[in-house]
């Protein structure tokens, strides 16, 4: 009778853990799946994500003329969606962030391109070294919205 009420017990409490385990598993985090910004001229915005940022188009359902997907992950989408009134100041604190391979590479290409970019501190055509050692500028794309690129390894 004892090992019978061990053995029930035991079973028992395999169970509880089991559906503890199993409802832990089935909660996920939820992933981002797209940023959508409103751009003045989306041709522009397409150029500079597409051109100066290398960021590989998508296609978009819309075809309406007022949309760019852009692929920024393996899931994940930059929207360009042309819906602004004018072009406006943003504050660098709210920004894109990208990571490459090299920023030095990636400061080459923006002075053959003549893009300015700035340190966070603002010094002109510097880059900022994080205490963990990645390097990164800040950069804005036509409608001044900030992008920050560094050489975070992803």
């Amino acid at each position: 009778m004892k090992k019978k009420l061990v053995r029930a017990g035991l079973l028992l409490c395999a169970g509880i853990i089991t559906l503890s385990f199993s409802a832990h598993a089935q909660h996920k985090s939820p992933v981002l799946n797209h940023i959508a910004i409103a751009v003045y001229d989306l041709d522009k915005a397409t150029a500079f994500y597409r051109d100066v940022m290398e960021i590989d188009t998508l296609a978009e359902p819309f075809h309406d003329g007022k949309h760019t997907w852009l692929k920024i992950g393996p899931h994940s989408q930059l929207h360009l969606i042309k819906a602004a009134k004018e072009v406006t100041e943003h504050d660098i604190a709210a920004h894109l962030c990208f990571s490459v391979p090299s920023i030095d590479d990636f400061i080459v290409k923006l002075n053959k391109l003549n893009i300015p970019f700035r340190n966070w501190q603002g010094e002109k055509q510097k880059y900022t070294l994080r205490v963990d050692g990645v390097k990164q500028v800040y950069l804005q794309d036509p409608d001044k919205y900030w992008v920050e690129v560094n050489d975070d390894k992803y």
